[in-house]
């Protein structure tokens, strides 16, 4: 009789770990991906229909931006990434291209007393504390397209709309389908050149 109820017991604690556990991955699921951990963010587990990581700028983008913006000197996001780098805390180059991640990282940095999540708010700081060196970047990153929208009303003109982007797989090579977001190309001048770009004033707001 008591090892019939024991069996039980076992099962009924079984089936609250399993219903907590589902329970759980049904919340991480329905939470925003910037509330999830790095681990769990969708675009580190990969895509959800093959597991491909759609990371790589397409070589025909590539081309464009540094016949124009170029010649790019520096990646700071380079694939794959060589052992020890860190983008956030290195020294960047003189005309740099910059797709970091559309994730959060852990990362700790020469301030922090651990390792912290981190997300474009620490690429874009970087960029930016970079210009103030003299140094150029051209930041590639996804957002909504309303926001270019009223970017180039309001006159922005190094901001370029990319449209939606279907970067290339890291595992390899395969063409994804993009975001679903457009692409913006921040365009960070340093202080010594012109910050009027007649081109990108042109295409800021297209619908491409």
């Amino acid at each position: 009789m008591n090892k019939l109820i024991n069996g039980d017991c076992l099962e009924v604690m079984k089936d609250m770990k399993s219903n907590k556990k589902q329970m759980q991955e049904s919340e991480r699921k329905e939470r925003h991906q910037s509330q999830l951990a790095p681990a769990d963010n969708k675009f580190h587990v990969g895509n959800g229909e093959d597991g491909r990581h759609y990371w790589l700028t397409p070589p025909d983008l590539y081309a464009s931006l540094n016949a124009e913006f170029g010649p790019f000197d520096f990646d700071p996001c380079p694939w794959p990434k060589p052992e020890g780098f860190d983008g956030l805390t290195c020294e960047w180059g003189q005309r740099n291209y910059v797709n970091p991640p559309f994730g959060s990282i852990m990362h700790q940095g020469p301030g922090d007393k651990k390792p912290k999540k981190k997300g474009p708010t620490a690429w874009m700081r970087k960029a930016i504390a970079e210009q103030r060196k003299g140094k150029m970047s051209v930041v590639v990153y996804p957002v909504d397209k309303w926001v270019l929208m009223m970017l180039a009303a309001t006159g922005a003109v190094n901001v370029r709309n990319l449209g939606d982007v279907r970067w290339h797989a890291t595992e390899d090579g395969t063409i994804g389908k993009g975001t679903g977001r457009h692409i913006a190309a921040f365009v960070l001048y340093p202080a010594n050149e012109t910050l009027c770009n007649t081109q990108a004033e042109r295409k800021v707001g297209s619908d491409e």
